[in-house]
């Protein structure tokens, strides 16, 4: 890049309108928000990014948005920003211009933050260190922005999946690949790796209809785990909500994202990525100054109200992003727009959503941002699903977000391990959690694929692990294994970790499908975490948040096809019977079509279950298409569950009518396989099992 006779010509005045880096032809337009700068810089970097070859300021201000016109360079130009305005900490201004700075809008970023000194703006010391300011340039352990190519309008062919027929595969943007044997070595930890033949196929084969990604923007390491060796795995710590991680970019660039989005969608999966916009990776007041701090971080963050110094730690990650600014809502809406038409997704988990609907007195339903979302029509149709908590007063809102959200269900997760555990006193919780938790979702017009069911995701124990592990063991992390869920309803069936008991062994498989067939055969969205389908392992560690390794990644040289072609047979059994995936509630309500009920529980002897009695383990339901579905919606689908976590039983099963029940799948068998007519009014139920029966006719049952 030669910038020399560039920088003897002034910047020209440039637009306001489009925040960010935009390439005009002749140049790039500069625009940058900050409420309480007093002068914001342009600093352009040489080709390889270790000089600053130019500084320039901005000429123009336009409300709160500084902005010029640069010409002489275009896409490509690696650049930071340096802001001038008051070192108030007291105040809650942190200004420094000394510290080179990320655009918020940047939608590429090179270079990682450098664990140096230098990245803060104050002199490390005592606790009251951040009153302090520090005169050195971060330049040198600073990431750089870089100017995009100008955009194209970018066509994508959804698939379009219905909730009620959504299948989510939650999965590690680069773990899912790394020790895959047939994802070639030169694509393992990209984008490109993902939407690779082997892959697809495996999906495909699983008959999931999402992928649900893990962080893909641009995240900061913790000073911490930097020290210990470690990096932050996950990617809950973004600092660039338009760039995505550098180290996930192959060869293609930003396009390759996209290649990879064209080839899930071809596939009939679309693609769900997980956000975080609840916080960034600048943590508290004594972390670094890297973007958003260093702008206006009385702007950008929430502060207390009584001593502006310190941040408002709602996410508990440090700091809390302030939406209810109409700037940032607009720099988070822009973010979703952004992802949503120019890189093609489907959808957007919020991580920690309730800090999103936060405003002075709390939580809100009608939150700006949700106000937003609402009514913006770039947005309509997107897939929303929130994370239900924050570590804040009043944060648990789990059943509290407004339509069209769908939210994590923890209660399912809990319920449903707790039941097949052998906990006495969970059949009524788990009754409510098969039918959708409607005590906690069915208001307000919401549907039953409001609930996101789930067993195992990232953050805790894989399905193996939880069928093998009473105890987490996450030594690995480095906080002398206090970190992580202690509460995990697991149980080893009795011996601690791997063993070579045929007997355990056999225990754990047996519990692994009744897990999984719970999950497929609830009303709700279904999620698996990516390895579960055929026993991946992260030897006990429950927060394996830091473990880029193969302790964190999908180990597929165990895959148990059993086990994966069990899960796949659920999930077409899900896809097959309308009354196991429902658009509306069931409340054992009458079908005025033909006087059934629309969902109807069974004790072993063929009776309504007694719900008071001590030590209840085995349930029967009967389910038919809702009372409320629509005259158009008529089915004749009728499926009998029995779940069983006691000893082998004869269960009395319901009048088939002129029908006959057919045994469809049984957990006891290793793929589930089961086509057996039952010709007795009772049929026998393995000890610790789960089966399912569907009425066919007579004439069509050889």
């Amino acid at each position: 890049m030669v910038v020399s006779s560039w920088c003897e010509l002034p910047p020209g005045p440039g637009r306001p309108e489009k925040l960010g880096a935009t390439a005009t032809g002749d140049g790039v337009n500069f625009a940058v928000f900050s409420a309480f700068a007093e002068r914001v810089e342009i600093c352009l970097f040489s080709d390889d990014g270790t000089e600053e070859v130019a500084r320039v300021a901005l000429p123009e201000r336009t409300g709160d948005i500084w902005h010029g016109h640069l010409t002489g360079i275009g896409p490509g130009t690696k650049y930071g920003l340096r802001v001038h305005g008051p070192h108030a900490p007291e105040s809650g201004h942190r200004f420094n211009a000394n510290k080179l700075l990320l655009d918020p809008y940047a939608r590429r970023i090179v270079g990682c933050c450098v664990q140096d000194d230098a990245i803060y703006g104050y002199i490390p010391g005592n606790e009251d260190a951040d009153l302090t300011f520090d005169c050195r340039d971060s330049a040198h352990a600073a990431p750089l922005s870089v100017v995009a190519n100008p955009e194209q309008k970018q066509h994508f062919s959804r698939p379009c999946t219905p909730w009620d027929r959504t299948v989510i595969y939650e999965a590690h943007p680069r773990g899912l690949t790394m020790l895959h044997p047939h994802v070639p070595d030169h694509l393992r930890g990209t984008f490109a790796g993902l939407a690779t033949d082997p892959i697809l196929e495996h999906l495909t084969q699983l008959g999931v209809t999402a992928i649900e990604l893990l962080p893909v923007q641009a995240h900061l390491n913790e000073p911490c785990l930097t020290r210990r060796g470690l990096t932050n795995y996950w990617g809950y710590n973004t600092i660039g909500f338009f760039a995505p991680e550098p180290r996930y970019l192959g060869s293609d660039g930003i396009e390759g994202f996209r290649s990879m989005v064209r080839r899930f969608h071809a596939a009939g999966i679309e693609v769900i990525l997980d956000v975080v916009y609840n916080h960034t990776g600048e943590g508290s007041e004594q972390g670094p100054t890297v973007s958003f701090r260093g702008l206006d971080n009385a702007s950008y963050y929430r502060l207390n109200n009584e001593n502006p110094r310190f941040s408002v730690n709602d996410t508990g990650c440090g700091n809390t992003l302030d939406l209810s600014h109409p700037m940032v809502l607009r720099l988070v809406m822009d973010s979703l727009r952004y992802w949503t038409a120019e890189m093609g997704v489907d959808g957007f988990r919020f991580d920690l959503a309730t800090t999103l609907g936060r405003e002075e007195n709390g939580f809100s339903a009608g939150a700006d941002f949700f106000v937003a979302l609402h009514q913006d029509p770039a947005l309509a149709g997107v897939k929303l699903i929130a994370e239900p908590w924050d570590v804040g007063p009043g944060g648990y809102q789990l059943g509290g977000f407004p339509s069209p959200f769908a939210e994590w269900n923890d209660v399912y997760r809990d319920s449903v391990r707790r039941y097949w555990r052998g906990c006495s006193e969970m059949a009524p919780d788990l009754a409510a959690r098969l039918l959708g938790s409607a005590e906690r979702f069915d208001h307000g017009g919401r549907r039953p694929w409001s609930t996101v069911n789930f067993i195992t995701s990232h953050d805790g124990f894989t399905l193996n692990d939880l069928v093998s592990y009473e105890c987490k063991r996450n030594q690995a992390n480095g906080e002398d294994n206090r970190d992580g869920h202690d509460s995990n309803h697991s149980s080893n069936c009795g011996v601690e970790g791997p063993t070579p008991n045929p007997v355990v062994n056999a225990a754990r498989a047996q519990r692994m499908r009744n897990l999984m067939a719970t999950l497929l055969l609830s009303q709700g969205t279904p999620m698996l975490l990516a390895g579960d389908e055929f026993g991946n392992s992260q030897a006990g560690n429950n927060n394996a948040y830091c473990q880029d390794n193969p302790l964190g990644w999908v180990d597929w040289t165990g895959e148990g096809k059993d086990f994966h072609r069990f899960v796949a047979r659920l999930v077409e059994l899900r896809a097959r019977h309308p009354v196991l995936r429902q658009a509306w509630f069931l409340h054992g309500d009458v079908r005025e079509r033909d006087g059934h009920r629309d969902a109807i529980w069974f004790g072993e002897d063929g009776h309504p279950p007694n719900w008071h009695e001590p030590g209840l383990c085995r349930l029967g339901l009967m389910l038919r298409l809702s009372a409320d579905a629509p005259a158009h919606a008529e089915s004749d689908d009728a499926i009998f569950i029995v779940l069983n976590s006691g000893s082998e039983t004869e269960f009395t099963l319901p009048d088939p009518g002129v029908a006959q029940w057919v045994r469809t799948l049984d957990s006891i068998v290793c793929d589930g396989r089961a086509d057996q007519r039952e010709s007795a009014s009772a049929a026998k139920i393995s000890a610790s099992s789960i089966v399912v029966f569907s009425l066919r006719a007579s004439s069509a049952i050889p």
